[in-house]
């Protein structure tokens, strides 16, 4: 049995707006940042709402970050209601990685075990610091961080949402 796809991936986050002509500045959240390239629609998010279906007019590279000029956004006043909306595309759209290599919302929800099978709890999330990718481990109330580097992160089974640790000495420790 696969993993069920969510319905929608996160692949930016509308930062500001930007010029007088409704373009918006988007802090890009994927590490393919020429998929805007071929997208001629994305749905936009809110905190407070569902996706709202937008018409990608164009999109260019800006220092980092990504320009956005969505059709029928034509001033500064109408772009603002997409400040701090999330940049969605379709969870059947997301592109395959290369083996060993995962999206967050793959590991989300993983139970971790050590190698005896012990229970350790599950990722509750995924923490990205300097090149340094963390997973946030809780059970009950305990969270802890576990370094996800293969020699700690012996496997990973996406299929089982299960991941099978080797932590070393001391490290379940911290916190306590």
């Amino acid at each position: 049995m696969g993993q069920e796809t969510p319905p929608f991936i996160a692949i930016a986050r509308i930062a500001r707006t930007r010029g007088n002509r409704g373009e918006v500045l988007a802090e890009l959240h994927t590490d393919f940042p020429d998929r805007f390239d071929g997208l001629d629609e994305v749905w936009v998010e809110p905190a407070d709402g569902g996706p709202k279906r937008l018409t990608l007019e164009d999109s260019w590279d800006y220092r980092g970050r990504r320009v956005l000029k969505f059709a029928g956004v034509d001033s500064i006043g109408a772009a603002e209601e997409y400040v701090d909306c999330w940049v969605l595309i379709p969870g059947d759209r997301v592109r395959d990685l290369p083996e060993g290599t995962y999206y967050d919302h793959d590991l989300v929800g993983c139970r971790v075990e050590d190698l005896e099978g012990n229970p350790l709890g599950s990722v509750r999330g995924i923490l990205h610091i300097a090149g340094n990718t963390q997973l946030a481990v809780g059970l009950g109330e305990r969270e802890f961080l576990i370094p996800a580097v293969a020699p700690i992160c012996v496997r990973i089974s996406v299929e089982e949402k299960r991941i099978w640790v080797d932590p070393p000495e001391g490290l379940m420790d911290l916190g306590k």
